[in-house]
């Protein structure tokens, strides 16, 4: 989980310019990072080109932390 979760927080980090303290597991995307659907559905793109997976719109919706999202990248890792 630890290289994925890096791998996240690095996305978050350039694409929105977050500080890396702020990018926990259980930070909320809209409430604690403040990202708007824009920002969110172009981080999304991001996890799918990085990882190589695909994310479909009905999925992406249910992420609403960094942890769910970590734990949604893994287990579409490991399929």
């Amino acid at each position: 989980m630890d290289n994925t979760l890096d791998k996240v927080v690095d996305i978050l980090v350039n694409r929105i310019g977050i500080a890396r303290t702020e990018a926990t597991p259980d930070a909320n995307f809209i409430k604690d990072l403040g990202i708007d659907s824009l920002d969110y559905a172009e981080i999304v793109m991001e996890f799918e080109q990085s990882f190589n997976i695909r994310i479909p719109d009905s999925d992406a919706e249910k992420l609403s932390t960094v942890g769910q999202a970590v734990e949604y990248i893994e287990d579409k890792l490991n399929q």
